[in-house]
């Protein structure tokens, strides 16, 4: 069972960037898919970028597309996501998922076993 801790978000303006983390521990990181999530106030939480078990593979929500990255370090057990010319409408709490069951992360929310507390990205205008 693989637990995983956010860290990275934060405060700031619109064209910034910022780089997430996301650390595992307590599974062999390198078999699962992994994925972030964002959800803003008031609304549902939405696929942002998908990432396979080996790194190759990766998938990404079109609001993003262009602007963000996803990938891995599996000797490190850590995923990322680098976040650039970030937009008012990034604003989030960012979660990062994972799941054994597939080799390419899939996008859909009720697909991930595991799941991180989150961490806070606000871009300001």
């Amino acid at each position: 069972q693989v637990q995983l801790v956010e860290s990275g978000g934060g405060l700031v303006q619109a064209g910034d960037s910022l780089r997430l983390s996301c650390a595992a521990s307590g599974g062999t990181f390198s078999t699962y898919a992994m994925a972030w999530f964002r959800q803003a106030p008031g609304k549902e939480r939405e696929f942002v970028a998908a990432i396979s078990w080996s790194g190759v593979g990766t998938r990404y929500a079109d609001s993003v597309k262009g602007r963000f990255t996803i990938s891995r370090n599996n000797a490190k057990n850590t995923l990322y996501l680098q976040m650039d010319s970030l937009k008012p409408e990034d604003t989030a709490v960012y979660y990062c998922a994972a799941d054994a069951r597939y080799a390419m992360g899939p996008s859909r929310a009720n697909d991930y076993g595991y799941w991180g507390q989150g961490t806070q990205v606000t871009v300001s205008s």
